[in-house]
């Protein structure tokens, strides 16, 4: 059947006010100079305050250490330099009273000899990640802290860049170019994690509010195609998230109540001698509190809390320790009443969720120029659901009962040596081992019994492994090659993914890239587990050993600063997905492409196909002299095609979305002095709307529930 628009568009304005007043007119700022490849110090950098009259600057001690006391609060830029590596240039570093700013600044190795060293541009933004030459955007703590509509959830942050969608429910579902919101995969702190949203459900990636508190985040990256080989099963994008480390000088204590939450931060030394520091966030629903003390009396308020923190312990020789996690519980009752007469109940549930993520991270160099970097993490993400319905004599049936929990170990180790200025390598090993229990109770109106969807409880793994290279051609031209092989228990094939990019450096100021990568996922569990009935009444689970989804990306990229403050960056990209399950029956239109449900109740083959054609610009003022704006626009068209069918839109194809942010700041007080400002951010977003597939009429009626054709 034809496949319609669910909307034209959908048009939102978004709109905060920031307001800073400073109580002392000083503050510090510190960090430490590394390496961008080996991650070892860089002793002796000079580091200096741009524009500052008389000069203010500092060099790095030994161990690339260094802090410059005095500073008047307000914006800053530094400009960090040191002999035989590029030029490094931090902006509009906010300093307030009330909190030391602690940076870790990376610089790239010069691949001239030392006496040829001249650089004369740089790139603000650009990627801390050697290995990624495409499709990233950077995630700075700035940007986290100043883009209306983010309400410091991370989710709804990188929404405002080119090629990613929050598609405006408020589900935090995160559509990268036309693909399926749970394509992507998300990341903290090296490794991959459970959906970190609350109210979330396995099998799916999104939900209402992000656990995990923006205000947590370091400069954290999302790549949205060709990935670079240490990333695998993902199809359409990885969000990489990395904590900010605590001061390890000083206790810092804050407190605010905002949209999302009352919320109370944490920080500072454990022990100064050897500068191991902690960081912990609690938050709890706003709604929450103001029903607990009767300020707001409806049904449905969202209940949650989350707690996240990181624990950092360096050694003098057995490396660094991080200790990480993240977790959260929510709730939340619904019920649904007639509009004519309120006393009427049609639907009556509840929702209870909870994730856990913890994680133990060691760092350890092997030389000037080797570092190995391993990780143990446990991850959890459990929920149940109750819906119950009015059915015949029954005041409230329920219709609907679902537990569905999934523990899950990761283990990961990778090894990073750099050669030279020239070359670098990567090879890493991973594994997943997921201990399950499914259960799925439904009630079913044709057969007038209840049926079980899942029942299932066992253990599933999944394996990776990779190997990178980037090799520096030369000045102007990079390649980074690599390979990534996945392997799921539920069958036997492995997979091998190869991946390609290249930079070519045109000026100063201009570069193009390209990048191809194959790629693959496994469906989730709840997807290889659900219980297919036949017209008898047996039932079997078909969709038990389905292959791997796949898809082949290719990007072509240019970027120009056009002038020091004002970056252009356009994009085009091709995606083929393929061996994607689709419903065992030629006719069909189902294919997880377009799944919005948690799990299927069809049999399933890996035959179907998808196909992602995109253009995006970005047009970025970086902020300067108080105010800063941000276009984005994306044209694209996603298809998809099932068993023996012919392309049809999918459910993700909006064809388009644009968003406009602006920034301005205003300073309040004394004329020339940056300790009192006021900010006012707005967003404006323009995109499609989803499509949906035609209803079975006839069969609805049946089953008394939509039924898809």
């Amino acid at each position: 059947m034809k496949l319609i628009v669910f909307g034209p568009f959908i048009f939102a304005t978004c709109l905060i006010v920031n307001v800073v007043f400073a109580q002392s007119p000083n503050q510090t700022i510190r960090g430490r100079v590394v390496d961008t490849d080996s991650k070892s110090a860089i002793p002796y950098a000079n580091i200096i305050i741009d524009n500052s009259n008389p000069l203010i600057g500092v060099t790095s001690d030994i161990d690339g250490n260094f802090k410059i006391e005095n500073v008047a609060v307000g914006r800053i830029t530094l400009a960090v330099s040191s002999l035989g590596h590029e030029k490094v240039t931090v902006p509009n570093i906010l300093l307030i009273s009330g909190k030391e700013t602690v940076l870790n600044i990376e610089m790239k190795e010069s691949f001239q000899q030392l006496d040829q060293v001249e650089i004369k541009a740089y790139k603000r933004g650009e990627s801390t990640n050697d290995m990624a030459i495409s499709s990233i955007k950077q995630l700075s703590i700035e940007e986290s802290k100043r883009y209306a509509g983010a309400i410091s959830d991370p989710a709804r942050l990188v929404s405002s860049f080119a090629g990613i969608i929050n598609e405006g429910s408020g589900n935090n579902d995160i559509i990268v170019r036309g693909n399926n919101p749970r394509f992507i995969q998300w990341r903290l702190e090296d490794i991959e994690i459970p959906n970190p949203n609350h109210f979330a459900i396995e099998g799916l990636t999104g939900g209402p509010i992000n656990a995990l508190n923006s205000q947590m985040l370091a400069n954290s990256a999302f790549y949205s195609g060709a990935f670079a080989s240490q990333y695998g099963n993902a199809l359409s994008g990885i969000f990489d998230m990395k904590l900010r480390k605590g001061n390890d000088e000083k206790q810092e204590y804050s407190f605010s109540l905002g949209v999302l939450g009352l919320d109370f931060t944490a920080e500072g030394p454990i022990s100064k001698k050897n500068k191991s520091s902690y960081l912990v966030n609690y938050r709890y629903s706003t709604l929450s509190l103001l029903d607990d003390i009767g300020l707001v009396d409806f049904g449905g308020v969202p209940r949650y809390q989350d707690l996240s923190f990181k624990f950092y312990f360096p050694t003098a020789k057995a490396g660094i320790f991080t200790l990480f996690g993240l977790g959260g519980a929510s709730k939340i009752g619904f019920v649904t009443t007639d509009e004519q007469d309120e006393d009427l109940i049609l639907e009556d549930g509840s929702q209870h969720s909870q994730l856990a993520v913890s994680g133990l991270k060691h760092f350890i160099p092997l030389g000037s120029n080797t570092y190995l970097k391993s990780i143990v993490s446990y991850g959890f993400n459990g929920s149940d659901l109750i819906e119950k319905r009015p059915f015949k004599e029954e005041l409230l049936k329920e219709f609907y009962n679902a537990g569905l929990n999934n523990h899950t170990t990761r283990v990961l180790s990778t090894l990073h040596h750099k050669m030279n200025s020239k070359h670098n390598f990567q090879i890493g090993l991973m594994y997943a081992h997921n201990n399950f229990d499914f259960n799925n109770t439904y009630f079913s109106i044709p057969d007038n019994q209840y049926l079980k969807g899942q029942e299932s409880k066992g253990d599933a793994d999944f394996r990776e492994g990779y190997l990178n290279w980037k090799w520096r051609i030369s000045e102007s031209l990079t390649a980074v090659n690599g390979i990534h092989v996945s392997q799921s228990s539920l069958n036997d094939k492995v997979y091998l993914e190869p991946r390609l990019a290249l930079k070519y450096q045109m000026d100063e100021t201009q570069n193009v890239n390209t990048a191809f990568g194959l790629h693959s996922k496994m469906a989730s569990l709840p997807n290889h587990y659900a219980m297919v009935y036949q017209a008898n009444g047996d039932y079997s689970m078909p969709n038990k050993h389905m292959e791997l989804m796949q898809a082949t990306h290719y990007v072509l990229g240019y970027e120009n600063l056009l002038n020091s403050n004002l970056f252009l960056k356009v994009e085009a990209y091709y995606q083929h997905l393929y061996n994607i399950p689709v419903e065992d029956k030629v006719g069909s239109l189902y294919s997880l492409i377009n799944q919005d449900d948690y799990f299927v109740d069809k049999a399933l083959v890996n035959e179907g196909e998808g196909k992602n054609t995109g253009l995006e610009i970005t047009l970025e003022r970086y902020f300067s002299n108080q105010y800063y704006f941000l276009l984005t626009t994306s044209l694209y068209d996603s298809k998809y095609k099932a068993k023996g069918g012919n392309w049809k839109n999918s459910r993700y194809n909006g064809n388009y979305v644009g968003n406009f942010l602006l920034g301005k700041e205003f300073t309040l007080g004394r004329k020339n002095s940056n300790d009192k400002t006021i900010g006012i951010n707005s967003r404006v977003t323009l995109l499609g709307g989803r499509r949906y597939t035609s209803i079975d009429l006839e069969e609805s009626k049946r089953q008394e529930k939509q039924v898809e054709n």
